[in-house]
């Protein structure tokens, strides 16, 4: 049985792309050009850059979130704690940090967010509308209780669930997530049971446009 110890429902409103742009990448990972998120999702969504991160707490417990109905791709899915797009120069990490404060009110400042699969891709499709990323995923732990304040016009609620609950119910197709996340498990469950010892990739197996330029 999950064992969910806080549930946050978040009261619906219309959703705000707010202007962001998306890195376009070629099948091999590399920066083609920018276009705006608010038009690039369709039936023939071009390849761009994107993260997911799942958010573990001591316990070892993952923040799951159901996106907000109002999203125009994949509303109302659950999935794993956060996913964003990278702005055009914006490390991964950085971003993962900004979208966690905006998404979901989580402070990670300070925080270790380490990569663990960092060459993940993936297509999907649902109401006509097609996801298609290259998607690194990271992992970050976070101290029991930390504070939450998820945005409505993302985030629909949010719940914690035990990893192991979670990776096993998503294997055995009792509990249905996003598309993304069910491959990111089916990929995790081989870096180990406990999330706290996955290994860190180097930034250098991360697609050619998402990798650290040098200062200067």
């Amino acid at each position: 049985m999950t064992d969910v110890s806080a549930v946050v429902d978040v009261p619906p409103e219309s959703a705000d792309l707010s202007g962001e742009m998306v890195v376009l990448v070629d099948e091999g990972g590399a920066a083609i050009g920018v276009a705006p998120k608010a038009s690039v999702h369709g039936a023939d969504t071009p390849r761009h850059l994107a993260f997911s991160c799942y958010v573990i707490d001591a316990s070892g417990r993952l923040l799951v979130s159901r996106r907000a109905t109002t999203k125009p791709t994949f509303p109302g899915v659950l999935t794993n704690s956060l996913c964003g797009h990278p702005g055009p120069g914006e490390s991964l990490p950085d971003a993962v940090c900004r979208r966690a404060g905006s998404e979901l009110g989580l402070d990670l400042a300070g925080l270790p967010i380490r990569l663990v699969l960092p060459q993940f891709s993936y297509r999907a499709e649902m109401n006509g509308v097609v996801e298609n990323e290259a998607c690194p995923v990271f992992v970050v732990t976070v101290p029991d209780g930390i504070p939450l304040a998820p945005d409505a016009d993302e985030v629909a609620s949010v719940e914690w669930m035990p990893w192991a609950d979670y990776r096993d119910r998503v294997l055995d197709g009792s509990l249905q997530v996003s598309s993304w996340s069910t491959d990111q498990v089916r990929q995790l469950v081989a870096l180990g049971a406990d999330p706290a010892t996955w290994p860190e990739a180097p930034a250098s197996d991360l697609p050619p446009a998402a990798q650290p330029h040098p200062a200067g």
